[in-house]
């Protein structure tokens, strides 16, 4: 298709940026074959040496199901490797059933993640000064287009516009991108004390020291988003998130979170609290990685999958969670979950105590 070919070539020459001698690691499932391939072709003609790793249908599952003891700690020696050591990384969403996951033994879970998490670790460390070029970004299958409410056809055609594939030459639409959000992060970074500000909820946070970020599709396809991690410590007050949250195949709805000191005191939801207790019980979770606004005005409709909802134009998320080292973060956590609200009807957002956010669009 040749949809898939601008596609890849978006990925390897803009996203991750492939040069002549680097090792690229691919992570995907089978279904993404169609794109995988002609990654694998650009980045060959790159001159890149390409590794690719393909999961299969119900493969968490059946690990989770049957694993035990040191199989629960056991890390890939490839994966550590290309993690610790490849130049680029792109990871192909593209599940065969969203759902798979969301009977798994918890427990196991958390200590699997906990096995992994210096090799997380790693990764955060390289992604933050670019040591390891990755890229988040998905591929359409019936599994997503049915969580989004779609036909295939519909949902590729959502995807596909929201990573400006129709547009005749998608990266430089997408340096136009970074040009806007450039403007926006300048003057956001000039700046310390932020509110966000909705119909029944308002929470403060201090970016002192911390950076405001440019995602302009290097990191994720799609992109569209202005980010930072605010200072553990400083974040205060009740922030409710109006849009379903998504995590490890479990959803949530009409989450609240009460925050005192950058700590999440109290959490209520109107559907998922059990596991939201859970993830609560994990280390560094009750704090806050990060605080974002959402720019991508392709996006404008919830697909219940975070890599598009979070990109949303007239909206923002905080993840809870492992903050981004390169905004200056400190909290460390297996999880970094991003939680959405819609700012388009009467959300405002503050900077020094001047109103420069309002419905969904900037006042700057």
């Amino acid at each position: 298709m040749k949809i898939l070919k601008k596609y890849a070539k978006l990925l390897v020459n803009y996203c991750v940026e492939i040069e002549n001698g680097d090792n690229l690691y691919i992570s995907s499932t089978t279904l993404a074959e169609p794109l995988i391939k002609e990654i694998y072709r650009e980045a060959v003609i790159k001159g890149a040496n390409v590794e690719i790793n393909m999961g299969f249908a119900e493969k968490t599952r059946i690990f989770y199901q049957n694993a035990s003891g040191e199989q629960l700690n056991h890390i890939s020696p490839f994966y550590k490797m290309a993690m610790s050591e490849f130049d680029a990384f792109i990871n192909i969403m593209a599940p065969f059933n969203l759902n798979e996951d969301s009977n798994v033994d918890v427990e196991k879970v958390n200590k699997h993640k906990k096995a992994v998490s210096p090799v997380l670790k790693t990764y955060f460390e390289r992604t933050a000064v670019r040591d390891l070029k990755r890229n988040t970004c998905l591929y359409p299958t019936q599994a997503s287009a049915q969580k989004a409410g779609m036909s295939l056809e519909e949902y590729e055609d959502f995807v596909f516009n929201a990573c400006k594939l129709y547009d005749i030459d998608p990266m430089e639409s997408w340096k136009k991108v970074g040009e806007f959000q450039q403007r926006i992060v300048d003057f956001l970074n000039k700046h310390t004390n932020f509110i966000y500000r909705g119909n029944d909820f308002e929470i403060s946070f201090n970016t002192k020291g911390r950076k405001w970020i440019n995602s302009d599709g290097k990191t994720n396809m799609p992109s569209g988003e202005v980010y930072t991690s605010p200072v553990e410590n400083s974040v205060n007050g009740v922030v409710r998130f109006s849009y379903p949250g998504i995590y490890m195949g479990h959803e949530v709805e009409g989450v609240t979170l009460w925050v005192k000191d950058g700590y999440i005191e109290k959490w209520e939801a109107l559907r998922g609290k059990d596991f939201l207790d859970n993830i609560f019980s994990i280390k560094g979770a009750r704090r806050f990685g990060e605080a974002a606004i959402g720019t991508n005005k392709n996006i404008n409709r919830i697909t219940k999958n975070i890599l598009f909802d979070e990109k949303m134009g007239g909206s923002i998320h905080m993840a809870i969670g492992q903050s981004y080292l390169q905004c200056g973060g400190k909290n460390e956590s297996s999880i970094h979950w991003d939680m959405i609200t819609d700012m388009k009807n009467g959300g405002e957002i503050y900077a020094d105590g001047e109103i420069v956010y309002k419905n969904g669009e900037f006042l700057i």
